[in-house]
């Protein structure tokens, strides 16, 4: 990519003058074209660091750079700007050259032959899946698509939740309450009723919770009876999963449970108390204690034996490295799990579990309910996934009626479910993740504006155009021609080549939004372009590069939002 070429260049100077490391030189895509096409706060590190003046610090490497053959040979100008970045412009010729490449996915390998885990959706079985969930879920598989686009090798795995004293607890209510005809007739809603029914009555009979502890410790000891719940359970679960995610489109490599690891955790508990990472408690308990990491002690086994989520964890990142053998491995999970990884991945470094893996919590807001309170399942507090994806496409299907009502209920129905789902999806993916969203029916299923139906139609309307024109892919035109297209060209050839920059930056900083916002900046500036530079009525030499434009434009469009894991359409 040309922004890496020029950091190579930027770090070059910045250790020439100030023995700068290179790895601390960033090379970035502006916010705004106004100004230039890739800027770097190098000076202001450097000022930071060493204590020079930023102007000096900056002056002293574009007069460095100014030597430099790239950069003369790629930027049609370099200009000191604000606190002390420094922006480059770079020659329309450059981007022209590249531009019939942008599309090719070889072309910007830049995780090849690097394997990435990523760990996301995890739902817990025996619940519904609710609007909760979809944040680890799109997030997840955004990412995952994100780094495959960009040449690694991606493992999708789910997590679920089958594993720990809820289980217990459910069994329990089952045995004192749960009739086999009604949850056989609508398993999840039955179970999710006798959770929410045992957390009641916990409040009058706290023994109960001493009580889902032992139903828990006998599955556990694989105690017969309750290991066919469990399986049972599951099964239904699973089932019921399948048809959301097939829905949204997502898909794993590996769905395993905590449950998988449960054979290993004795072992795990074992090691860090034969290497002395643990202690063990008089009461039985197993803690390790990592104040040198200035985080409180985290317990691995409970006084009666009984493992916890991080045990769990633990066992399960012993094996995937162990079997993977992964550059990454990155946890899609909540905010408020943030010392939990904080404690587990610091534990795993400890005992050599993932010496050579970076493990990195990939950290979300919450999404609340109107009331502003956080959606807890055990209370009954949750809105259905299934029902926000049913009425996103209800809404979805009134805008397509009324836009195409000629159109077959067949293909409203499809285009109707593509829309709406994309709508969803892209409401989320294009927020920043550590942000809490309060759920809100109107803002969730908002159809215009910064949405995903806005960039779906905008792909229609190219794909009607090159239609018109015949259809086919045009070439892009040569070099010498340049001088005949207008201002708003020149944008939007500057704008798509910003994509891979955008796609590795969403990369790097596992943010999906950075690749939403650039989506949406493509589509402005092509919809301006639209209705201000004639394509078809351009002379042939104008109309083959704007043709060329659309074409390319599209197909960015279309390759970033099936990234987010939106849809697109042809029509609408």
């Amino acid at each position: 990519m040309l922004s890496q070429k020029l950091q190579a260049e930027v770090a070059k100077a910045a250790h020439k003058h100030y023995q700068f490391k290179a790895e601390e030189v960033e090379v970035e895509p502006t916010r705004e074209l106004s100004h230039g096409d890739l800027t770097t706060n190098v000076a202001l590190k450097i000022a930071s660091k060493w204590g020079v003046p930023v102007r000096q610090a900056a002056e002293t490497i574009t007069d460095e750079l100014k030597q430099s053959r790239l950069v003369n040979t790629v930027c049609s100008r370099m200009e000191i700007a604000g606190p002390g970045f420094i922006n480059f412009w770079i020659k329309p010729t450059v981007f022209l050259k590249q531009l019939p490449e942008l599309i090719k996915s070889q072309k910007r390998n830049i995780y090849k032959g690097q394997k990435v885990l990523v760990e996301f959706s995890s739902p817990n079985i025996a619940k519904p899946m609710h609007v909760g969930h979809i944040r680890s879920t799109i997030i997840g598989a955004a990412l995952a698509n994100i780094y495959q686009a960009l040449g690694a090798n991606v493992y999708r795995l789910n997590h679920l939740g089958d594993w720990g004293t809820q289980f217990g607890k459910l069994i329990a209510a089952y045995k004192r309450w749960g009739k086999r005809e009604q949850v056989k007739k609508a398993p999840i809603e039955e179970m999710l009723k006798l959770y929410v029914k045992f957390h009641e009555e916990m409040k009058t009979e706290p023994e109960l919770e001493t009580e889902g502890q032992r139903e828990f410790l006998k599955l556990e000891q694989g105690n017969r009876q309750n290991k066919a719940l469990w399986n049972w359970f599951k099964h239904e679960s699973l089932m019921e999963f399948e048809v959301l995610y097939k829905r949204l489109g997502v898909k794993f490599s590996h769905v395993t449970g905590e449950s998988y690891y449960e054979p290993m955790l004795k072992g795990v508990v074992a090691e860090l108390l034969r290497r002395k990472f643990a202690t063990k408690n008089s009461d039985g308990s197993v803690v390790v204690h990592l104040e040198a990491e200035s985080l409180p002690p985290c317990l691995v086994q409970k006084s009666d034996g009984g493992s916890l989520y991080a045990t769990r964890d633990l066992a399960a990142i012993r094996y995937r490295v162990k079997k993977f053998k992964p550059n990454k491995i990155l946890y899609v999970v909540g905010n408020e799990q943030a010392l939990h990884f904080d404690q587990v991945f610091s534990i795993a470094k400890l005992a050599g579990y993932a010496s050579s893996t970076e493990l990195r919590h990939i950290k979300y807001g919450l999404i609340l309910g109107e009331d502003k309170q956080k959606l807890a399942t055990r209370e009954g507090r949750i809105i259905p996934l299934a029902d926000v994806l049913n009425k996103a496409h209800e809404l979805a299907y009134k805008i397509v009626q009324n836009k195409n009502p000629s159109l077959p209920s067949k293909v409203k129905e499809r285009i109707a479910e593509a829309v709406g789902v994309g709508s969803v999806k892209y409401n989320d993916l294009s927020q920043n993740r550590h942000t809490d969203i309060t759920f809100n029916w109107q803002k969730m299923l908002e159809l215009e504006g910064n949405s995903a139906p806005y960039l779906q139609y905008t792909y229609v309307r190219l794909k009607s155009v090159l239609k018109k024109a015949g259809g086919k892919r045009h070439p892009v035109m040569s070099v010498k021609s340049l001088a005949s297209v207008g201002e708003q060209d020149l944008i939007v050839l500057r704008t798509l080549m910003r994509y891979p920059e955008f796609l590795r930056r969403a990369a790097e900083d596992c943010g999906p939004h950075l690749l939403a916002a650039y989506l949406y900046e493509l589509a402005n500036q092509v919809n301006i372009f639209y209705h201000v530079a004639p394509v078809i009525k351009a002379e042939s030499t104008l109309r083959i590069f704007r043709l060329s434009l659309i074409s390319i434009a599209a197909e960015v469009i279309k390759e970033g939002l099936n990234i987010l894991g939106i849809t697109t359409v042809e029509q609408m």
